[in-house]
């Protein structure tokens, strides 16, 4: 990272930390609120950063407290999906701490350098710019809220389809001490230690330890490793000052997670087509021989938030963090012994951010305006080995990829009576995108970054430089009706946008002669490299409330949006001109494609149904929570470049990790036992199809499923003690959630091309790879806990 960019951003925080410092003393309650649970209770969310009911939120968010988390057994936090209409968020292929977000149809899955995701995950108001280490551990959270749609008049970095917000418990003002174990099939064993203690009237000191193991799922045939392992370290410190009243709030907090689980190796679907090793009958099974490097992910970070009441009116509030991930993984494509499509990878991630915001609250205006700075850092190496008659292929590729951004930004809400608000809000974003990717070739074995003998082979394929700007400016205007305060009915628009960059896995010298010199200008190849911004024009209708005297909450939406110049990066075989003399060389080069038009409509409904109390003993509750989806979406457009010639495949191509439908109900019951209570809930959730892809694949893309969850716990009086049992997948539900292909295909249809055997013909190395990741099978597991 630049070192002008870290003096500066360390420079605007020193500035507004001693801003907040100076500040003046009033009085402030900043004690965080819990959001819904299905044991009823006040529904408080800070969705457009301020404490509000979830009804007076006019946008459509789904909101899970803590407490309901734990007692449902969830673990990370790719669990909310099963329960939050129109959302995918997963691991992403070979990997257990990277993440594949998708909200409404927008996200993005591709982990490389150069592009951003569709969907913002913060963590305490941070932005994650990168999905290395974003797959999230639930332990020591106070909330995480679901927001779908853009988000860019409110947040620090401007996101296009929605964001994830986990929100990390504040310290208790008295001293306490929280013991949590885990024990489970697959010889599960999770410990989590959380402590924290006043050091004065203002300053509290805590943290938490978490160790997260699990044996695999299945093994890796070829290095006798189990497969899907968990080998999880992670930690949290915080420094408290002020708060429970007091005018000023900071809150310094640190985190690490150290990850060693094995890489997740792929299932193969196929036999393979030049070994005739046959497909394995387990689908946790694998038999990829590459071990380097070895697997390891490291994520941290620091931040401090501040928070200072002015006055009666006004509110500072500053976000200042730095974090740093690195990952090495092993990615063997084929998932055979041998090396046909091998590629081991290094992500190297490094983020600065500040942010400032001033919130006013003057009677019927209420709003903030902010400012944010990010300057990041994505390097991304890898080899792609490919099996050759040249005694084997290495394509080097070294992309790194760095992001500086500003924004203003501000959203304000003008109350003209109890019953009618308007809100308004907009965003100028300029972004800053510097591009340094390498590619070369390598003989007779890897690239000596990988510890290969290979052998440099020709001149570089991409020696490229570049950078290019971007400038937007995103609306967002709503207007709500309540005609009580336990009613809302709103309407909104938002705009959505996210930059555009260089393909970091582009071959240069397969960039077109544009203007017919003979010369691969420097131009021609940026042109070639780069893909344009996407943007998103977002409506949505909506109504909340709270019905039956509190018993019964409904929110309801319906949206509409037009999604324009939808990057799609991808990766294909292809060929490279190398060698002397030069001849064409079968290899593996990024594709992106910006897919002109796509448009998104559909329904979502949420509820929250008490539908007994008192009713087998006082004090008793039977409680019903909904969740469903359905989204309409589809390419209007969708120009690949086929033989050199535009062609509109929209057609035939649907949109990637969007099921139609999603659907889910828990019910659960509560009810005190002598002076303690006793859970049992249970949940269905249900996706219809899904593409992994764009291009529709039989083999990998998945038919409707359902899962079935349940848990049972009681908790002691006064909540000294808790022992639960959960149930995950109960039906042992085998289902795909991710792939790799490399099979020819029809370039228009997508149809696959078989060879004379009857199977998928190879289109990258011999074998065909066709490989797929699979959801987490049945798991049972038990969960105590011990407070102090």
């Amino acid at each position: 990272m630049k070192a002008r960019h870290t003096i500066r951003t360390l420079a605007l925080a020193s500035a507004a930390w001693g801003g907040m410092m100076a500040a003046p003393a009033f009085a402030q309650d900043s004690t965080p609120q819990a959001a819904a649970d299905d044991d009823g209770g006040t529904i408080v969310v800070t969705a457009r950063r301020r404490e509000e009911t979830l009804v007076s939120v006019p946008i459509a968010v789904s909101a899970f407290s803590g407490e309901a988390l734990e007692r449902g057994g969830a673990v990370d936090i790719t669990d909310l999906a099963n329960v939050t209409p129109n959302t995918t968020l997963e691991a992403s292929r070979g990997t257990n701490s990277t993440l594949t977000a998708f909200i409404r149809g927008v996200g993005q899955q591709d982990p490389v350098s150069g592009f951003e995701q569709g969907v913002g995950i913060y963590l305490d108001d941070v932005y994650l710019n990168r999905p290395q280490g974003a797959l999230l551990d639930i332990y020591d959270v106070e909330r995480i809220e679901v927001l779908r749609g853009p988000q860019g008049t409110l947040y620090g970095r401007n996101t296009i389809g929605g964001a994830v917000k986990y929100v990390t418990k504040m310290l208790p003002q008295d001293f306490s001490l929280k013991l949590k174990g885990t024990y489970g099939s697959y010889d599960q064993a999770d410990g989590i230690v959380s402590a924290s203690a006043p050091i004065g009237d203002l300053i509290r000191v805590g943290g938490a330890l978490a160790r997260l193991s699990r044996g695999g799922f299945g093994k890796n045939l070829t290095t006798g490793e189990d497969n899907y392992n968990k080998d999880i370290w992670a930690g949290r410190a915080t420094f408290e000052m002020g708060g429970y009243g007091e005018p000023v709030l900071m809150r310094i907090t640190g985190d690490y997670t150290k990850d060693k689980s094995n890489a997740r190796g792929g299932h193969r679907l196929i036999p393979g087509q030049a070994s005739g090793a046959p497909v394995l009958s387990d689908v946790f099974d694998t038999r990829g021989g590459l071990r380097d490097p070895r697997q390891e992910v490291k994520s941290y970070g620091l931040s401090m938030n501040i928070t200072a009441e002015l006055n009666d009116t006004f509110t500072l509030k500053s976000i200042s963090a730095w974090r740093k991930d690195d990952s090495a993984s092993p990615i063997d494509f084929d998932a055979l012994p041998a090396v046909d499509v091998d590629v081991p990878a290094f992500y190297r991630n490094e983020q600065l951010s500040q942010e400032v915001q001033v919130q006013v609250d003057a009677g019927p205006l209420k709003g903030m305006i902010g400012f944010y700075y990010l300057d990041a850092s994505a390097d991304t190496q890898f080899d792609t080995r490919i099996f050759t008659t040249l005694n084997g292929l290495t394509a080097f590729t070294q992309a790194n990829v760095d992001t500086e951004t500003y924004a203003i930004f501000g959203d304000f809400t003008y109350d003209f009576s109890p019953q009618l608000s308007l809100s308004a809000g907009g965003r100028y974003t300029w972004d800053e995108r510097t591009a340094d990717i390498l590619r070369q070739n390598y003989l007779g074995g890897g690239s000596p970054v990988f510890g290969g003998a290979g052998l440099p082979f020709g001149a570089p394929s991409t020696d490229f430089r570049g950078s290019a700007k971007y400038r937007k400016f995103t609306p967002r205007v709503s207007v709500s009706y309540k005609p009580t305060p336990d009613h809302n009915l709103y309407a909104s628009y938002s705009k959505g946008f996210k930059g555009g960059g260089f393909d970091p896995r582009g071959v240069g010298t397969n960039a077109p002669d544009l203007n017919g010199d003979g010369v691969r200008q420097d131009s021609e190849v940026a042109s070639f490299l780069a893909f344009r911004p996407e943007e998103v024009d977002s409506y949505e209708v909506g109504y909340k409330g709270n019905l039956m005297d509190g018993a019964l909450y409904v929110a309801l939406a319906g949206f509409y949006a037009d999604y324009k110049d939808v990057q799609i990066p991808g990766s294909v075989a292809c060929t490279v001109i190398g060698g002397t003399p030069p001849r064409p060389i079968p290899s593996f080069c990024g594709v992106v494609s910006n897919a002109g038009k796509a448009r998104f409509k559909g329904l979502e409904f949420e509820s929250n149904a008490r539908l007994g109390r008192d009713m087998m003993t006082p004090g008793d509750r039977l409680s019903l929570q909904t969740a469903i989806g359905y989204i309409d979406a589809e390419y209007r457009e969708y120009i690949a470049n086929i033989a050199s010639v535009p062609t509109d495949v929209a057609a035939f191509r649907k949109v990637q990790n969007t099921p139609k439908w999603t659907a889910s109900g828990t019910l659960s019951y509560s009810t005190p036992v002598g002076e303690g209570s006793l859970y049992a809930g249970t949940t269905v959730s249900w996706r219809s199809k899904t593409y992994q892809f764009e291009i529709p694949n039989p083999y990998i893309d998945q038919k409707g499923y359902a899962l079935w969850d349940a848990s049972i716990v009681y908790t002691a009086p006064n909540d000294r003690w808790s022992l639960g049992v959960h149930g995950k997948n109960i039906l042992d539900k085998e289902y795909k959630t991710s792939g790799y292909t490399f099979v020819a295909a029809n370039p228009v249809t997508g149809a696959i091309i078989n060879n004379a055997a009857g199977f998928p013909t190879p289109s990258l190395g011999r074998e065909g790879t066709l490989t797929a990741f699979y959801g987490n099978p049945r798991q049972v597991f038990v969960t105590g806990t011990l407070k102090f």
